[in-house]
């Protein structure tokens, strides 16, 4: 069934189930949907500010055209989660499982990441600015093209991952696991500059 209900605000939706609902157009704030059953949910043109997520399960769930604005997912199942062309900005993610998902086209600027388990994601192309990525794992994972300008990588885990045409701060590379990751010679430059290393032509 297709809700289109325009505003709620301070909305109690905790351990409610709403799995398999379709929201279209409407704007929450302040909500809270710990514990909530959102499996296989539809969001479009949704806009989420300040939502409290903890515990939700959004599993299979699929979000377009949608802005999570300074939300939290702790513990929040995001597994086989389509998130496209979405907003994300200041969100916050703890112990949240994200894989496996789909996430394209989305803005992920100051959302933090800690610890994050993002191993073999496809985050091409993604903004990324000042993402906070500290000891997040991101072995494999696809970061072509991908903005992470101000990014904190602080001993996050990139070895394997493809870094090609991502733009990324020379201090950025400063105790970051880099075996086997992929890079364009810009990017090889940088890493060698933040280490010390002359490079002579």
């Amino acid at each position: 069934m297709v809700d289109t209900q325009d505003e709620m605000v301070g909305e109690d939706f905790s351990d409610a189930v709403l799995a398999r609902a379709d929201w279209r157009g409407r704007s929450l704030h302040g909500c809270d949907f710990t514990d909530a059953d959102l499996a296989g949910m539809r969001t479009h043109n949704v806009t989420f500010t300040d939502c409290d997520f903890t515990g939700a399960d959004l599993s299979g769930s699929r979000h377009t055209a949608t802005a999570f604005r300074n939300c939290t997912f702790e513990r929040t199942v995001l597994a086989s989660a389509v998130i496209d062309g979405c907003t994300l900005i200041g969100s916050r993610f703890r112990q949240a499982r994200l894989r496996p998902s789909t996430i394209r086209e989305t803005d992920l600027t100051l959302v933090a990441l800690p610890a994050a388990d993002l191993r073999g994601l496809d985050l091409s192309g993604l903004r990324m600015r000042e993402v906070d990525l500290f000891e997040a794992d991101l072995r494999r994972a696809d970061l072509r093209e991908a903005d992470l300008t101000g990014a904190r990588l602080t001993e996050a885990n990139l070895e394997e991952a493809d870094l090609r045409g991502a733009r990324i701060d020379a201090k950025s590379f400063r105790q970051v696991k880099l075996w086997g990751a992929r890079a364009d010679l810009a990017l090889a430059m940088a890493f060698s500059a933040a280490h010390g290393l002359v490079i002579d032509d």
